[in-house]
C-alpha cells in the first residue's frame, strides 16, 4: 500500500504542530531556568546556593535520559496532563519535558558569555536584578539565544520522529508505519527528505535572523 500525498502533508502538519507547540512552551522553561541558573550562581547578581544547587542536578539528570525512555517513563503523567498517552498531542508532554533543560543549558552557556563589566556598570547605575536580566542580559545575547533556541528546535525535530515510534503521528510514524513494517524504501527515503529540509530552512533562517540581530 503506498502513501498517499494526503497523508504526507497530514504527516507534516503534525509534526509541525508538536514542534510548534513544545518549542513554546520548552522555550518558556528552559530560558527561564537558564536565567535561574546564572542569576543564581555564585557572585552573581542574585546568589542563591540553594536554588542554583536544587535546579543544576535536577537539569542534569533530565538532559541524561534519552528522549525514547522518558517517553514511556512519563506516561502516568502525560496521561494526567493530557488524558492519554497516545497520539500527536500526547507527544508534547514528553517532547517539552526533553527539551526544556536543553534549551536551559544553552540559555545558560549564552548568558555566561556577557562581560562582567556590562553587569557591574548596570549595577553602579542603579539598575535592579530584574532590569539587568531584561535590559542587558537578554538583548546582549539575543542572536546566542536565537541560534541556541535554533539548535534546539533541529533536535526537537528528530525527537517528534522518535515519538511516531509510540504512536506519536508525524513523520516518524509514517516512516515506521508504512516505510519499515511495510518495506516501503520509497516511504523512508521520501520522510527522510522532508525531515533534511525542515532542518535546513529552519537552520538557515535562525542564521539569518541571529546575523541580523548582531549587525543592529
Amino acid at each position: 500500500m503506498e502513501v498517499s500525498s494526503a497523508q504526507v502533508v497530514q504527516a507534516i502538519y503534525e509534526t509541525l504542530y508538536m514542534v510548534g507547540v513544545s518549542l513554546v512552551f520548552a522555550t518558556l522553561i528552559g530560558l527561564s531556568l537558564g536565567i535561574l541558573l546564572v542569576v543564581t550562581r555564585k557572585g552573581h547578581i542574585l546568589e542563591n546556593q540553594a536554588v542554583f544547587s536544587t535546579l543544576n542536578p535536577i537539569i542534569n539528570v533530565l538532559r541524561s535520559v534519552p528522549f525514547i525512555i522518558l517517553l514511556v517513563a512519563i506516561i502516568p503523567f502525560t496521561r494526567l496532563i493530557v488524558g492519554t498517552s497516545i497520539g500527536t498531542t500526547a507527544a508534547i508532554v514528553p517532547l517539552v519535558i526533553y527539551t526544556g533543560p536543553y534549551i536551559a543549558r544553552l540559555v545558560e552557556n549564552s548568558l555566561l558569555e556577557v562581560n562582567a563589566g556590562i553587569i557591574e556598570a548596570a549595577e553602579a547605575m542603579g539598575a535592579t536584578p530584574v532590569q539587568i536580566i531584561f535590559r542587558f542580559l537578554i538583548p546582549e545575547t539575543l542572536g546566542s539565544l536565537i541560534l541556541s533556541i535554533t539548535t534546539a528546535t533541529i533536535g526537537l525535530i528528530g525527537a517528534t520522529a522518535m515519538a511516531g515510534a509510540v504512536g506519536g503521528g508525524g513523520i516518524g510514524d509514517l516512516a515506521i508505519t508504512y516505510g519499515y513494517q511495510r518495506f516501503s524504501t520509497i516511504t523512508i527515503v521520501a520522510t527522510v527528505v522532508i525531515l533534511v529540509i525542515m532542518v535546513q530552512s529552519l537552520q538557515s533562517f535562525g542564521n539569518v535572523l541571529a546575523r541580523r540581530i548582531r549587525r543592529k
